[in-house]
């Protein structure tokens, strides 16, 4: 299953959640929209002694003097001799960038579903994507709205419609941090409740990491896998990638512009929306009233893909025992559909299969472990890199392509298990690259 088949069927679900940063607003701005520091850098101009101050706070070929809340608290102090205020002037640059581009992919995709967005920006651009008859703004400072929408965007750091409420300088962060707020609470439940989107950030960046963290401990303890992704319109290096899900959870699509990754969305939209009802009332009668798939269910490979994507739209534990069994149970069926007469695609759709399982989920530790390892070992004793009688050459080449995409943990199980229990040099080069 691609990610975006996944992507796609959250959405369909009505569990998806945009988390959108500057990127994103210069991405449907066509770079109009200032980065954090070019916004700082603009509002030095308004001061006294603007190129003294700019050189001072952000020095050519150098690294920043202070952190850019710090620069922005600076900035604060010598707006206010000059009888200005950050928050006021931020708003008035920020509200002057508009939408510009071929905006469509992401247009569409926000008209046709349900979407939360939570968003540390302070414009409306996305407002104005979404239609304001359809959306709603919700920022510090302004009533919280009673009634539905198709799409709720929730600015966490403010936004334009109220400049004393936006967070800028570093006494408005630290408010910010150690506030009890509706905003904190909100953000919370949302990022547990559904498959989050970033968009717009760096992976670096210091507030991603901060709001994430207190997400970390419940997805990886209690989910069927990771929902989280990031979309870096750069590429990112596989040590990078083995950090980010190891220590946040997220799968990293990367070399990806914020519209092509709508188009390829809304294109999974139409299927995604098909298998969205039937296959959420499948899982509930299997795990919670006992019954089992179809064998012929089983065979077809998209099923798998399916039954973890509709595991998560109901938000049941790893833990859970009937998902245990659950899972064990597709598994060990898939191994055996693979020992029946011209059953090779079979093969594909087991490598395939668990690929796809140990990129979003570690196994060690979990109830499922040995049932996930002896079937890779089926997988790659009965895989050949040369077109051999009775070897799946596919089965190989789905293992070699899809090595990295399997979590570092995983990746370190896996490798283990087959070098105790088998010498076969072709199942040997793929656990042994990386």
């Amino acid at each position: 299953m691609s990610n975006y088949f996944e992507i796609a069927y959250a959405a369909a679900s009505g569990k998806i959640c945009l988390f959108t940063g500057t990127g994103f607003s210069k991405a449907i701005s066509e770079n109009n929209a200032p980065t954090w520091q070019g916004l700082l850098e603009n509002l030095c101009n308004l001061t006294a002694n603007s190129n003294i101050l700019k050189d001072s706070l952000f020095p050519s070929n150098q690294p920043p003097a202070v952190s850019l809340d710090e620069a922005a608290q600076i900035i604060s102090i010598e707006l206010a001799r000059v009888d200005k205020n950050i928050h006021e002037e931020t708003a008035k640059l920020i509200g002057a960038v508009d939408l510009s581009g071929d905006n469509t992919p992401i247009q569409s995709f926000l008209s046709n579903n349900p979407v939360k967005v939570i968003t540390t920006n302070y414009d409306k651009l996305l407002e104005k994507l979404a239609g304001n008859a359809n959306c709603q703004s919700i920022a510090p400072g302004l009533p919280i709205p009673r009634s539905q929408s198709r799409v709720k965007v929730y600015h966490v750091h403010g936004s334009i419609d109220s400049p004393e409420n936006m967070v800028i300088t570093s006494d408005d962060y630290f408010k910010f941090i150690n506030a009890e707020s509706y905003f904190s609470r909100k953000l919370s439940t949302i990022l547990h409740e559904n498959t989050v989107v970033i968009l717009g950030y760096s992976l670096g960046d210091t507030n991603l990491k901060a709001i994430l963290s207190d997400y970390k401990g419940f997805s990886k303890s209690h989910f069927i896998g990771s929902n989280i992704f990031f979309i870096s319109r750069h590429p990112v290096s596989q040590h990078i990638k083995d950090y980010y899900s190891h220590c946040y959870g997220i799968r990293v699509i990367d070399s990806t512009e914020v519209a092509h990754f709508f188009t390829m969305v809304n294109i999974e939209m139409p299927n995604a929306a098909t298998k969205v009802a039937g296959s959420i009332d499948n899982i509930r009668r299997v795990i919670f009233e006992g019954r089992q798939f179809t064998d012929a269910y089983l065979k077809i490979e998209s099923s798998f893909y399916e039954i973890v994507a509709s595991l998560a739209a109901i938000g049941v534990s790893i833990r859970h025992p009937r998902v245990v069994a659950t899972i064990g149970h597709i598994v060990d069926k898939k191994m055996a559909f693979t020992r029946e007469s011209g059953a090779w695609v079979q093969y594909e759709h087991l490598a395939r299969w668990l690929t796809y399982l140990t990129s979003i989920l570690d196994i060690p530790g979990t109830p499922i472990q040995d049932q996930v390892l002896t079937a890779t070992l089926h997988s790659m004793q009965t895989m050949s890199r040369k077109l051999l009688l009775g070897y799946s050459w596919k089965a190989f080449e789905i293992w070699q392509n899809r090595w990295a995409g399997i979590t570092s943990n995983n990746r370190q199980a896996i490798k283990a298990f087959i070098e105790q229990r088998t010498a076969d040099p072709d199942a040997l080069s793929v656990v042994q690259t990386l």
